[in-house]
């Protein structure tokens, strides 16, 4: 079979001459990304193993083989296996990586590990960034901990790894309600409180399209770092495919400015999901990033109108039995978004925990 490198844009892509059939090991696989990734590895005919704690989905995919380990404790259900690619979806700190390596003591051809933007610590306003923006510093803190793992995983896996930077990954199954509260609040109806410019740019990734490409990558072997995000697109045309999901709604927008929402105590990115006031000097950048590097190794992103519509069909419908709602997000409560939209500037309560200094985009 011949094989060999070839140089695709910015990224080195190993190629195989042929498709076959991989043994894929999925680290994580159970609640948001994971699943889907499963879902997509086992579409496109891949045998398919997954590492968890074996916590929730205990009934999901029965024709996947299910290992049993602790990213912070024991891993030998991987000792002495073999699997042709690793998708590792759950890694939050250099520590986790290291220690699902060393397991792996047959070695692996390949890794893919989803990190995320806030890897990159900083995001003045107004800028776009690429994979090349300084990564975060320090060994605190969700975002230093993710550029951590990164570097963790090449100085174990030289030139076998890709590395995977999301932004806000959305669509059905998220855990955090971030995304989903739009396509919900807009069902609700009536007068809606919109948050800043309705022409501020605001970037999703459909968590479909994020586990199709980490698929790809794995298939390929292509190595490189890589923005998983969507087109920058305004926020007014998120609300609107929001409001397109829902037939016959009669939703309309309030649109308030920066400033008073921070006035009124309306926290960032969790009171209203995607507001990042634009001028804040740590994150008013966040949603501008550039993936132009992941879209040329095989990123394809769908309309937001299909997200919004397949997030409030899944938002709507019963829960699982062991559905974990510890990582829901405070949203606005209805009764303040309703004295924010009368007028009324009682003190208040924040809507939600932390601010801007707090975020983290996955």
């Amino acid at each position: 079979m011949a094989t060999g490198f070839f140089h695709s844009g910015p990224a080195w892509r190993w190629v195989s001459g042929q498709n076959r059939a991989m043994r894929l090991l999925i680290l994580g696989g159970t609640v948001f990304l994971g699943r889907h990734v499963i879902d997509a590895a086992l579409a496109r005919g891949h045998t398919v193993s997954m590492l968890n704690r074996g916590r929730h989905g205990p009934g999901l995919f029965p024709e996947v083989e299910r290992l049993i380990g602790d990213r912070d404790g024991d891993m030998s259900a991987l000792r002495g296996r073999a699997f042709d690619a690793v998708i590792d979806c759950s890694a939050f700190n250099p520590a986790q990586v290291e220690r699902t390596v060393a397991a792996l003591d047959t070695g692996t051809p390949h890794v893919v590990l989803v990190s995320s933007i806030s890897a990159y610590g900083v995001f003045p306003p107004h800028r776009v960034f690429d994979e090349s923006t300084p990564l975060a510093e320090g060994n605190e803190g969700y975002g230093p901990l993710k550029a951590r793992a990164e570097e963790a995983l090449a100085r174990a896996l030289p030139g076998r790894q890709a590395v995977v930077r999301p932004g806000l990954i959305v669509g059905p199954h998220d855990p955090t309600g971030r995304f989903t509260y739009w396509p919900t609040r807009v069902a609700r109806g009536g007068e809606i409180l919109a948050p800043g410019r309705p022409e501020r740019p605001v970037q999703v990734i459909d968590v479909r399209d994020l586990a199709a490409f980490c698929v790809t990558l794995a298939e390929s072997r292509t190595t490189g770092t890589f923005n998983a995000v969507g087109p920058r697109l305004p926020m007014k045309e998120l609300l609107d495919a929001c409001v397109q999901a829902v037939p016959g709604s009669d939703a309309r927008f309030s649109w308030k400015p920066d400033a008073m929402l921070l006035v009124l105590g309306v926290a960032p990115w969790t009171g209203l999901p995607l507001w990042l006031p634009e001028e804040d000097p740590a994150v008013g950048g966040m949603l501008l990033g550039d993936a132009s590097r992941a879209t040329a190794a095989g990123l394809t992103t769908r309309a937001i109108q299909e997200t919004a519509a397949d997030t409030l069909a899944w938002a709507i419908t019963p829960r699982e039995p062991d559905w974990d709602a510890s990582k829901l997000v405070a949203t606005l409560a209805p009764e303040r978004e309703a004295e924010i939209l009368a007028g009324r500037s009682a003190t208040d309560r924040p809507s939600g925990p932390g601010g801007a200094g707090h975020l983290r985009s996955t």
